[in-house]
C-alpha cells in the first residue's frame, strides 16, 4: 500500500498539468524590422502650387519706406494704396510687396534708399531750439550734433530754448511716432526751479492729477529735492511735452525759471555733461522698443 503510493504520487508529480505542449515555453523568434521610411504623399492635383521662399535680404516696401526715415510704416501703407510709390519704375499697390536688394524704390517722386536705424541722446544746453520754424537768430541743436552721423535724424519730441536736458534723436520714425503718442508708458523725470517755495498742500493736490480743458493729467510721482529748497521740485510723468510741465506749476501760481529733464524712459544723464551727446547701446535700444 505505501509503494504504490508513493509511485503514484511521483507518477502525478511528472504530469503537464498545463495542457500546453512542451516546447510552449520557448522564445519566439524576432519578428522582421519594418521600414522606418515614411510612406510617401499622394501628390494632389487641385492643390495650390507651394509659395517660393522669401530670401532673408528682402524687405516689405512699406519697412523699407520707413526705414528711409520718409514716414512711418503706416503712413507708407496709404502712399502705397494711392498708387505714389513705384519699383523700378513699376507703380506698386501690392500690401505687403517685397524689395529685393538692389531694387530702385522711388517715393512720392523721389528715389530712396533705407538708413541704418540710429539712436543718439543730447544733454541739451540753454538757448537751443528743436524748431526749424523758430527765429533766424535762434541757435538749433542740430549744431550740436552736425558731426555725429550722415544720417538724418529727427529730435524725439520738442524742447523750447530755456529748457535743458535729455534729448532723443533717431531716424526710427516708428519710434519717434510711438514715443509721440499720448498713452505710451515711458516715464520721464523733470527737475523744475520756481519763483518761490511750493506749498505742501499745492504738492499734494499735483500728486492727485490736474485737469486741463476737461482733461485730467495724472502725475506719477512728485517730491522736493533733497537737501535744495522747496523751490526745487522733482515731478515724474509720461508725457513729453515740456510745455504740461510749466502749465502744471503755472495753474497754481507759480513762475517756471528752469525746467531740467533729467531722465527719458530710463536714460539718465550719467557722464554725459551738459552739451555732449552719445549714441545708445544696444541695450537701451532694446529696452525703448519695449515701452
Amino acid at each position: 500500500m505505501n509503494k504504490r503510493d508513493g509511485s503514484s504520487r511521483k507518477s502525478t508529480s511528472n504530469k503537464n498539468t498545463s495542457g500546453k505542449p512542451s516546447g510552449y515555453n520557448k522564445p519566439k523568434p524576432a519578428m522582421a524590422k519594418r521600414s522606418q521610411k515614411p510612406k510617401k504623399a499622394t501628390p494632389n492635383p487641385d492643390a495650390a502650387p507651394a509659395k517660393p521662399k522669401v530670401k532673408s535680404d528682402d524687405i516689405r516696401l512699406n519697412k523699407y519706406i520707413a526705414n528711409s526715415g520718409a514716414c512711418s510704416r503706416r503712413d507708407a501703407d496709404i502712399y502705397i494704396q494711392s498708387g505714389n510709390v513705384k519699383v523700378n519704375g513699376e507703380v506698386i499697390t501690392e500690401m505687403g510687396y517685397k524689395v529685393k536688394p538692389g531694387d530702385l524704390v522711388n517715393f512720392d517722386g523721389a528715389n530712396i534708399t533705407p538708413e541704418k536705424k540710429e539712436y543718439l541722446l543730447l544733454n541739451k544746453p540753454k538757448n537751443f531750439t528743436t524748431s526749424v520754424d523758430d527765429e533766424r537768430d535762434m541757435r538749433n541743436v542740430y549744431e550740436l550734433i552736425k558731426n555725429a552721423t550722415p544720417a538724418k535724424l529727427q529730435p524725439v519730441g520738442r524742447m523750447d530754448k530755456n529748457t535743458t536736458g535729455l534729448l532723443l534723436f533717431t531716424n526710427d520714425t516708428d519710434m519717434i511716432r510711438k514715443f509721440s503718442l499720448p498713452n505710451q508708458k515711458s516715464t520721464k523725470i523733470y527737475q523744475v526751479s520756481l519763483d518761490k517755495n511750493l506749498k505742501f498742500e499745492d504738492l499734494e493736490k499735483i500728486q492727485g492729477g490736474v485737469s486741463f480743458d476737461e482733461h485730467r493729467l495724472f502725475v506719477d510721482e512728485i517730491s522736493y529735492i533733497d537737501e535744495q529748497p522747496k523751490t526745487e521740485v522733482g515731478i515724474k510723468l509720461r508725457t513729453a511735452n515740456v510745455k504740461v510741465v510749466r502749465s502744471i506749476f503755472e495753474k497754481f501760481g507759480y513762475n517756471v525759471l528752469k525746467v531740467d529733464r533729467v531722465a527719458f524712459a530710463g536714460l539718465t544723464k550719467k557722464n554725459l555733461p551738459r552739451g555732449n551727446w552719445r549714441f545708445l547701446t544696444e541695450q537701451e535700444i532694446i529696452n525703448l522698443k519695449i515701452f
